[in-house]
């Protein structure tokens, strides 16, 4: 008997392997630094923002003093964020570098008597997406088993054929190519194809 796969188990298939990691101690100095940068703006303009002296905000930044809490309240201020997140490190995705290619046809396929799934980017562990190119085999609702509803949000974007977008709370909708919906995961929702072939959709699961 053919198992069903379902968001869920594509979910689990994404997270299998994953490692937990290790948070670094963050550099008050180095984290200010970061964030005035990536305003792109010099120790002048930074400093001016925040209502300290230059010379301070260079001490900070290069570890030559620890600044008050008066200070701190400075430094957030002008750099537009809370006290907290002076002391919040980015997350390390953001600057890991790590990149994934799914060539056309090479992802891990998850096929059901409704939808024929194809896991892209499953190389990658600890992610924050779960990319997939679905065909939708299914031509009316009540070939589904009740609602699919999982965790998360969820990006559908058309890329072949026609589709009808059931969910739970609102009428039924027709997508064509190009078309795309961005809805919660928790809502009950179904898809159908209303084309003579097979229609085929990018899906895009928040795995938080």
């Amino acid at each position: 008997m053919q198992q069903r796969t379902t968001p869920q188990n594509l979910i689990r298939v994404a997270r299998d392997n994953g490692q937990e990691e290790t948070a670094e101690p963050l550099n008050l100095g180095t984290r200010v630094r970061e964030l005035r940068t990536a305003r792109g703006w010099t120790l002048e303009q930074a400093a001016k923002q925040a209502g300290l002296a230059r010379s301070t905000l260079s001490k900070i930044e290069n570890g030559q003093m620890s600044p008050t809490y008066d200070a701190l309240k400075k430094l957030a201020v002008g750099l537009e964020i809370s006290v907290p997140q002076l002391f919040t490190p980015p997350q390390r995705e953001q600057i890991s570098g790590r990149m994934s290619v799914t060539k056309a046809g090479e992802g891990q396929h998850q096929a059901t008597t409704t939808y024929e799934h194809e896991l892209l980017s499953e190389t990658l562990t600890k992610k924050r997406m779960l990319p997939y190119r679905a065909r939708i085999r299914a031509r009316k609702v009540e070939e589904f088993d009740g609602w699919v509803r999982h965790d998360g949000e969820e990006f559908l974007y058309v890329l072949t054929g026609v589709i009808r977008l059931y969910t739970e709370f609102y009428e039924p909708i027709e997508m064509r190519r190009g078309d795309s919906a961005y809805y919660d995961a928790t809502m009950g929702h179904n898809v159908v194809s209303v084309s003579d072939e097979d229609a085929t959709i990018l899906w895009v699961t928040s795995l938080t």
